[in-house]
């Protein structure tokens, strides 16, 4: 069976703020908000970079990414996408275009 490695947090204080953003970001009254920007630019929502760009998960978020090595970039993307899935599916519905690979 196969079991993931554990990756260590090395800079634990950017990486909690900057996922503290990203908790903001998903949260039930907010997902909404971030889910029609995403649906009115014509892009996916699995576009980690251009969301953080466009400062849709705070002023600061893009700043405190680059700060991170990229051990805990990787960590910080993977858990963006968990958090892209975990969306309710009546959201995803509601905004499909968001999530369809195609544009």
């Amino acid at each position: 069976m196969f079991e993931q490695a554990t990756i260590a947090v090395q800079d634990e204080k950017t990486y909690a703020k900057l996922h503290s953003l990203l908790d903001a970001a998903f949260d039930a009254r907010d997902v909404d908000v971030l889910l029609s920007r995403a649906a009115k630019s014509k892009f996916s929502i699995r576009s980690f970079e251009e969301v953080l760009n466009r400062g849709w998960l705070g002023k600061d978020a893009p700043a405190l990414y680059n700060a991170l090595p990229v051990s805990d970039q990787g960590l910080t993307r993977e858990r963006y996408l968990r958090l892209v899935e975990k969306v309710p599916g009546d959201l995803r519905q509601k905004y499909f275009k968001a999530y369809a690979y195609y544009a």
